[in-house]
């Protein structure tokens, strides 16, 4: 018997017009095709994952795995299922079969985003992810991206901090720490950075990769700032950065230029484990 599991994930972020776009995309294929099942990345968006390239061609499938036909855009796989979700009443593949669905198929910093999204939301358990892992052997792509599951790394908040850790990893400097939680002598909480890295004579370069609207009005000014400098006086290198600045490679060369005049070797950092200054 077919399972229906109702679940309570969001959907994409609505305040996002990429994230909308995509989100349209994606819905075409169930709506087309009336009790069709959404696969692939069109699966993972629908689930409130984030990563997918900013075009979503729609796919589905039929729970009964039967071909139909179907003219452009709506892709429709034969993959027969047992179980589904339905999120906001739009039938999905559930993650991991998605996942499995859809890695092989990407481009590597759009796979590893996705991958880490779903790692970070707990769409799948460590169990579910190595299941989507052997479901993807066989598939088309499936070689070229088998390295790219070793790569995710749930800590990940963002698809920009994806593409500033690959890109820094590609340079030859993988980060020391992901979400460093970093204190004060006194044990008060300072900032948390996104990447981070330890200098060989003492000190540390914190990178924080900066929404646009989470840091632009007076109050968030005024607070980063405080806290910038409350770093600074602890010897912290703190350097900031937006997506554009990812994209446009200023991270891997800012980075890159200030770890190799310190003599950086790497040093990880032990996860959730915070890291205490001092002034």
């Amino acid at each position: 018997m077919l399972g229906v599991l109702d679940t309570g994930i969001p959907s994409a972020r609505d305040d996002d017009p990429y994230d909308r776009r995509r989100r349209r995309g994606a819905i075409v294929g169930p709506l087309a095709f009336p009790g069709s099942v959404a696969t692939g990345v069109a699966s993972l968006v629908l689930q409130g994952a984030q990563g997918a390239p900013r075009r979503v061609p729609p796919e589905v499938t039929f729970p009964d795995g039967t071909p139909r036909r179907s003219s452009k855009p709506v892709r429709i796989r034969r993959e027969q299922l047992r179980r589904w979700v339905v999120v906001d009443g739009i039938p999905c593949v559930q993650a991991d079969l998605a996942l499995a669905q859809a890695v092989p198929e990407l481009d590597r910093c759009d796979a590893v985003a996705l991958m880490d999204s779903v790692g970070h939301r707990r769409l799948v358990t460590e169990a579910e992810f190595r299941h989507a892992r052997e479901a993807a052997r066989g598939r088309r792509g499936a070689a070229r991206s088998r390295a790219w599951w070793d790569e995710s790394d749930g800590r990940a908040e963002s698809p920009i901090e994806t593409r500033a850790r690959l890109a820094c990893t590609d340079a030859g400097f993988p980060p020391d720490a992901l979400q460093l939680e970093i204190h004060d002598e006194r044990g008060r909480f300072l900032a948390r950075a996104d990447l981070a890295w330890f200098l060989p004579a003492g000190g540390v370069v914190p990178v924080e990769l900066d929404g646009r609207e989470e840091h632009s009005t007076p109050e968030a000014v005024f607070r980063d700032r405080t806290r910038q400098n409350a770093l600074v006086a602890r010897g912290a290198r703190m350097l900031r950065y937006t997506g554009r600045d990812v994209i446009g490679g200023a991270v891997v060369a800012d980075v890159g230029r200030l770890l190799d005049r310190a003599g950086w070797a790497p040093r990880p950092w032990p996860a959730d484990t915070p890291l205490v200054l001092s002034t």
